[in-house]
């Protein structure tokens, strides 16, 4: 059961009052003390936010139940699809103060485009400005059809909330209860499609909870009835209820189903079941590095059985695009622990439907499969936003520098919405990020968890420049001061190229001025020269260099001296018809909610940026935009887009070329 929700919902705090309830815990912790047992890493404590999926397994009526708390914040998006993957249901967790965000509602239309059973918990109703009803009406109007609470809250007379009160049971004396309840039943047995239960309750016959329990099951699973509950965790209210309506009306593991699988080249695999004797498929949906025990995988076992020492064939496809290098190998599983929190429990198996960890695991990453190397299994990588924040990253010092290598290929492989990139145009290492919250986690992993000290330096935006006019030049090289000297001249003619045309270079020699075997030597000049720019700062791009005439030594030219006369030329060139500075622009993809249109199109114009045309999806309410947008202007969009779109918008980019680059640009970007 993956809670979800906006940040500060109450999703860690609900889960502490859970594992309490079931015995799991003594007490609960609280957020405020950093004593909670599902937020335990250090920045988490810090920050008192969850930053990381956390996972702790309860029991309630012989049932096992996996709670996976999510973070809240859209920069760890990477982490609430994980736990989304490896979850049969959602329980949405919202404020009874806060109510319901643009981004929840985008997340509960995800989940119904996949067709994952949710319901929702408005918690938090013994805060000051509580507002259950309030609550309940917007997430029945910013939700959708199906949603329907299952209680009503009872108060004392102080006003605080002291217990709930089932709509599931006849005669319930609270105002509006005939109402709701009358509601809830038709849409329950409208859910589950009972005919002849419809029909008992059309004939006016009264109906018990026993009689609606097992469609409510039914409905539920099928996604489209999602109950409401509410609680108070702090005190406990609600909590009772909660447990038993997730042991009797949510789908387990066979209900759910199993995601599809191919072979590891792609092609066609039999469909599976959640069978715990069936062919052995699971997923890593996290991993962590522990300072003791090594590296920890989070599973998910979707069919068969895992054992400690059972041989797995370990297959990680479909991610190269982020640093994650396709790779199918074999590997032997270690010990097999239950989590709760940081505390792993051992087990002696884990059978289909259940969630483990598996220590040492050396090459699976987030996102593998494990399967057997007799059948080996494909699971399709879940879908993630590509991380547009880069973060420059220099080591602190030379020892750091021999560890950050590692540390950073432990990062990529824990976290597949991370992206490294060493970039060629300006030599620097990028950390790609999600947000800026996100590279804040990084950073701080690389230095407590990982014990790496590195500096973050601005990113450069590489400038280019190319001719603004055409000329003809000569390039001289002659030293004759006694013993062997150094001889070539040579005419160039340079003009301005088409843009992405590149550095061009050929030859029109008449009458061999300059001999055949320098030709090639003059070339090289020219394109050693122009890589490194007039002023060795910014590479000379789209120019068409044309060696037309010259003159050679028989004994003082050599490659090394027209080489040396290729690159005057290039100078000479630059001095004698000038540059222009060029920036680089990318093709940019919004896709936003259609209400935050203006709002995206107004930031857009602010950048500079030219909108090239948008495209709607009625179906879900989405437009796409296009735009072209200097490149220096996208460092900061991320966050920008998040603000105006209520952390609902995304972006993808593609570099699109050069154009050229305004003065209050060239003087801002460093070269």
């Amino acid at each position: 059961m993956a809670l979800v929700g906006h940040a500060g919902s109450g999703k860690t705090t609900l889960a502490e009052a859970l594992l309490v309830a079931t015995g799991a815990l003594p007490r609960a912790g609280r957020i405020e003390d950093g004593t909670t047992s599902l937020d335990n890493e250090e920045v988490e404590v810090r920050q008192q936010r969850s930053v990381s999926l956390g996972v702790a397994t309860i029991e309630h009526d012989d049932h096992r139940i996996t709670l996976l708390d999510t973070p809240g914040s859209p920069d760890f998006v990477g982490e609430l699809r994980a736990g989304l993957r490896a979850a049969d249901a959602a329980l949405f967790v919202v404020s009874a103060v806060n109510g319901v965000d643009a981004a929840t509602v985008q997340l509960w239309e995800e989940c119904a485009a996949v067709g994952l059973p949710r319901a929702v918990v408005i918690s938090q109703l013994d805060r000051p400005r509580a507002d259950v009803d309030e609550a309940v009406r917007m997430c029945q109007l910013m939700l959708g059809e199906g949603v329907f609470p299952l209680h009503l809250v009872q108060r004392g007379s102080d006003g605080a909330p002291t217990g709930l009160v089932s709509l599931l049971e006849p005669h319930v004396e609270l105002a509006d209860a005939d109402r709701l309840r009358g509601e809830l039943i038709e849409g329950i047995i409208g859910e589950s499609e009972d005919e002849t239960l419809m029909d008992r309750y059309l004939g006016g016959e009264e109906l018990v909870v026993a009689d609606l329990i097992a469609d409510l099951e039914t409905a539920v699973a099928r996604g489209h009835f999602h109950p409401i509950l509410a609680v108070a965790p702090l005190t406990g209210v609600g909590i009772p209820e909660l447990l038993d309506l997730l042991v009797s009306a949510f789908p387990c593991p066979m209900e759910h189903g199993c995601p599809p699988v191919t072979t590891p080249d792609g092609g066609k695999a039999p469909s599976l079941s959640c069978d715990p004797d069936g062919p052995l498929v699971a997923e890593v949906v996290k991993t962590t590095t522990d300072p003791y025990v090594g590296r920890v995988s989070l599973v998910r076992v979707f069919s068969g059985t895992l054992r400690p020492d059972l041989p797995v064939h370990v297959s990680g496809h479909g991610m190269s695009d982020r640093g994650h290098p396709d790779h199918d190998v074999d590997e032997r599983i270690g010990a097999l622990s239950s989590p709760l929190g940081a505390t792993l429990r051992p087990v002696p198996a884990c059978p289909a439907g259940d969630i483990c960890a598996v220590a040492r695991l050396s090459s699976a990453e987030t996102g593998d499969t494990l399967s057997s190397p007799e059948d080996p299994r494909l699971m399709k990588p879940w879908d993630l936003p590509t991380p547009q924040v880069p973060v420059a990253l220099e080591a602190a010092s030379r020892a750091d520098e021999d560890r950050l290598a590692t540390a950073l290929a432990r990062l990529v492989a824990e976290d597949p919405t991370v992206r490294l990139e060493r970039r060629p145009d300006t030599n620097q290492l990028l950390l790609w990020c999600v947000g800026e919250a996100h590279a804040e986690v990084l950073l701080d992993r690389l230095r407590t968890r990982h014990g790496v000290a590195v500096n973050t330096v601005p990113v450069r935006v590489p400038m280019v420049e190319t001719l603004a006019a055409p000329a003809r030049v000569t390039g001289r090289l002659v030293k004759q001061s006694g013993g062997h000297g150094q001889y070539a001249i040579v005419v160039v003619e340079a003009a301005p190229g088409e843009p992405g045309t590149g550095v061009v270079f050929e030859q029109k020699i008449v009458g061999g001025t300059v001999p055949s075997q320098y030709h090639g030597s003059v070339e090289k000049g020219i394109r050693a020269q122009v890589e490194k720019g007039v002023n060795g700062d910014r590479p000379i791009v789209d120019v068409h260099f044309t060696l037309v005439d010259g003159k050679a030594h028989s004994v003082d030219s050599s490659d090394a001296a027209f080489q040396a006369a290729g690159a005057l030329a290039v100078r000479e060139a630059a001095s004698a018809a000038g540059t222009r500075v060029l920036e680089p622009w990318c093709e940019v993809e919004v896709v936003v909610p259609a209400e935050y249109v203006g709002a995206v199109m107004s930031d857009l114009s602010s950048r500079r940026a030219r909108v090239t045309g948008s495209d709607a999806d009625p179906e879900r309410d989405l437009t796409h935009v296009r735009a072209e947008v200097p490149e220096v202007e996208l460092l900061t969009y991320a966050s920008a887009l998040r603000s105006v779109t209520h952390g609902t918008g995304g972006f993808t980019r593609r570099p699109l070329g050069y154009e050229p680059a305004p003065p209050s640009v060239i003087t801002a970007v460093p070269a």
